[in-house]
């Protein structure tokens, strides 16, 4: 291990600078326990980690190294072993290949050699700070914080000079909404045979208990919940009034409805079968939604469409021999870029084989709903007034002269207690303290996160005739949308395997791929409120520990990403900094496995004994399974994007031909699309 790198740590966990991070531990004293729990050996395993990656020598190493022989001989333990000491091995090799940062290693080494602990440490601190997350430099201050947000609002701003004349005119109509159903097993303390749920789907749960997770999100729906705790009720019911106000206010006709397309994943396999079924009753029982057509589409349903649509199209009309590619593409199970890429890839599907009429497509999360009343008191439009503006798919030059098109639109979100102050209070601001953990003091993206919802979310500009807007990089799952036009030209993507921030990947796949290059508008107004934890608060404690470790496997795979993608590496980072390219590291595996042993520490002082155990365990399974895959194959993601590049080019390809052989009145073709109207039908919840 690199000696610049080990001073730096030990620096770090020495009690006295610990104590400024508010943690009591004490590093040599965490060896010493006696193992009375299983959180004990936990934070033994933990220390013993920081101690060998501190360097730290003679009896203190000793113990550390005697802890990790023990540990690896016992069975339950030896994966954790491993794990750390694969980690130590990765983070060895990052450091030595970081030729950029080594001088900045060097440099901080010598302060920290020339100061006595007793002497004040703030400014080494945001100089350790800034070493490991430089996106966070410089905003520490107020004054700093206001010239970075304008900063920022001027590196985003687009000159208009083309209007879209072919604006949505009749929003309920031409516009397709989608969101995600994110569902899992009931809570560990919920007997299965009390829920409110029918014979068949009580028997199929309890086969499923025994299998094994393969999936994690930030708060799946667990099966059985209360009714008022049921995201999906809640998102639609939310979509619902929406349609009604903007009947009752007399801006679309008193007969329409909305069309909502729904995807459902399961955090098991085992739930395929019965996921529908559930919610179908659930929708039922609950929430007679008569302003929406609701269709929903589980893994058997898109597996359908491949099969019977899709597989068929290619054989008749592309020499396309890779088939399987295309099942791994289009669906909704696995992580969260599976099925966000599916919800607006389906829109153009709806196109060709259902509805030519529908330009548009915007997503939505469930947890979210459009507050109708203050958007018309505070914006003077409702929501979909938002989407009348010929700006959505506008043309523009950007800050660096570069040509643009608008065709993807973002809003904003507004936290639910905070509504009451204005609808444009954001939902993320700067913490009054850059530092003040152990984990924090490594990345914080918090910082980058505040100071893009406000340059970008928060700025206002009140005419649809502005000649200047701003385009966003840092966009939110809901509340963003595409015109289907720009969706099958560009035709952007995330890749499947992103299980974090697939919204703010979706652009990255087309980056610069274009002549105007494609990019969102941001719309002012366009606010939803966030509404998550009025009702979802057990489903977030539960999913904790999952959404943690996402947050780390983000790192590594952004980090890889922003590397496989076909330009310049340095001109990606910089145009998608500060918030969305913070999670771009050089040394992604040692920030992550710092954040993971410093947040251990956290969890040690509070005495959340049994997350400590689950969320090391968790970790060390989820983390180690990537640390293979980027380590065994240093083209893994590269090979994952080029391939799904070239399939969604054959999806999109076959709807074209699809497109022009209805023309034709294509015998063959009109026998698909009747088939797929099949299809599309049996996915539609019928609510009498």
């Amino acid at each position: 291990m690199d000696p610049h790198f080990q001073r730096i740590i030990q620096y770090i966990i020495q009690p006295e600078i610990l104590q400024k991070l508010n943690s009591n531990i004490n590093i040599v004293d965490e060896l010493n326990l006696i193992d009375s729990s299983v959180s004990d050996i936990v934070r033994k395993i933990n220390v013993a980690f920081l101690i060998f990656l501190a360097g730290m020598k003679g009896e203190v190493y000793k113990k550390a190294k005697e802890i990790f022989i023990s540990y690896k001989n016992q069975s339950e333990w030896r994966p954790v072993i491993q794990f750390y000491e694969v980690s130590l091995n990765r983070i060895k090799e990052e450091i030595a290949c970081d030729k950029e940062g080594y001088s900045k290693l060097q440099e901080l080494t010598k302060e920290i050699n020339t100061i006595n602990i007793q002497d004040n440490n703030d400014d080494i601190l945001k100089r350790v700070n800034n070493l490991f997350f430089p996106e966070g430099a410089g905003l520490d201050r107020t004054d700093l914080r206001t010239l970075a947000v304008d900063e920022l609002r001027k590196k985003r701003s687009i000159k208009v000079t083309e209007l879209n004349t072919k604006l949505i005119s009749e929003p309920a109509k031409q516009i397709l909404f989608t969101s995600n159903i994110l569902a899992t097993m009931p809570l560990e303390d919920w007997d299965i045979d009390k829920l409110d749920l029918s014979l068949n789907i009580r028997h199929s749960l309890k086969s499923v208990q025994n299998e094994k997770q393969k999936y994690w999100y930030d708060h799946p729906i667990p099966l059985g919940i209360a009714p008022e705790k049921n995201e999906a009720i809640y998102g639609l019911r939310g979509l619902d009034e929406m349609i009604e106000f903007e009947k009752s206010t007399d801006r679309i006709p008193s007969e329409s409805k909305l069309t909502c397309l729904l995807s459902a994943s399961t955090t098991h396999d085992g739930l395929h079968a019965i996921v529908k079924e559930y919610f179908e009753y659930e929708f039922k029982k609950n929430g007679q939604f008569k302003n929406l057509d609701v269709f929903i589409f589980t893994e058997t349903d898109t597996n359908t469409i491949t099969e019977q649509i899709l597989i068929p199209l290619i054989d008749r009309f592309l020499s396309f021999t890779n088939k399987a590619i295309i099942y791994r593409i289009f669906g909704v199970d696995g992580e969260y870029g599976r099925h966000y890429s599916f919800l607006k890839a389906v829109a153009a599907f709806w196109q060709v084989f259902i509805d030519p009429d529908v330009k548009a497509t915007f997503k939505i999360d469930l947890d979210q709903v459009f507050p109708q009343e203050i958007l018309l008191q505070e914006t003077g439009n409702t929501a979909l007034d938002h989407f009348r503006t010929p700006l959505w798919g506008a043309k523009g030059i950007d800050s660096s002269g570069n040509e643009v098109d608008l065709s993807l639109i973002a809003g904003a979100l507004v936290n639910q207690n905070d509504i009451e102050k204005s609808l444009y209070t954001p939902d993320v601001i700067f913490p009054e303290k850059i530092i003040n953990t152990p984990d924090s003091l490594i990345f914080n993206s918090k910082i980058p996160q505040a100071l893009s919802t406000e340059a970008e979310m928060m700025s206002r500009y009140n005419n649809d005739d502005t000649d200047e807007v701003i385009q966003r990089i840092h966009v939110t799952g809901g509340t963003n949308g595409i015109l289907i036009d720009a969706l099958r030209k560009f035709r952007p993507f995330t890749p499947s395997i992103i299980g974090r921030a697939e919204d703010q990947a979706y652009l990255l796949s087309v980056l610069f791929k274009h002549e105007p290059a494609l990019r969102y508008l941001h719309k002012p107004g366009l606010i939803m409120r966030h509404d998550k934890h009025a009702f979802a608060g057990d489903a977030i404690a539960a999913a904790a520990a999952g959404k943690l470790i996402g947050d780390y496997i983000r790192i590594l795979i952004f980090s890889a990403y922003a590397r496989a993608l076909p330009w310049d590496f340095k001109k990606i980072k910089s145009e998608i900094d500060p918030f969305t390219g913070s999670f771009v590291s050089n040394i992604p595996i040692t920030i992550v496995m710092l954040r993971f042993a410093f947040k251990l520490l956290e969890l040690s002082e509070k005495g959340e004994e049994e997350f400590l155990f689950k969320f090391q365990k968790l970790g060390s399974e989820r983390l180690i399974e990537w640390f293979n895959r980027l380590s065994h194959n240093t083209n893994y993601v590269r090979e994952i994007y080029e391939e799904e590049f070239s399939a969604w080019n054959i999806y999109y390809d076959l709807l074209d031909i699809t497109e022009d052989k209805l023309r034709q009145d294509d015998p063959f073709v009109a026998k698909i699309k009747n088939d797929a109207k099949r299809i599309i039908e049996n996915c539609q919840i019928k609510f009498k």
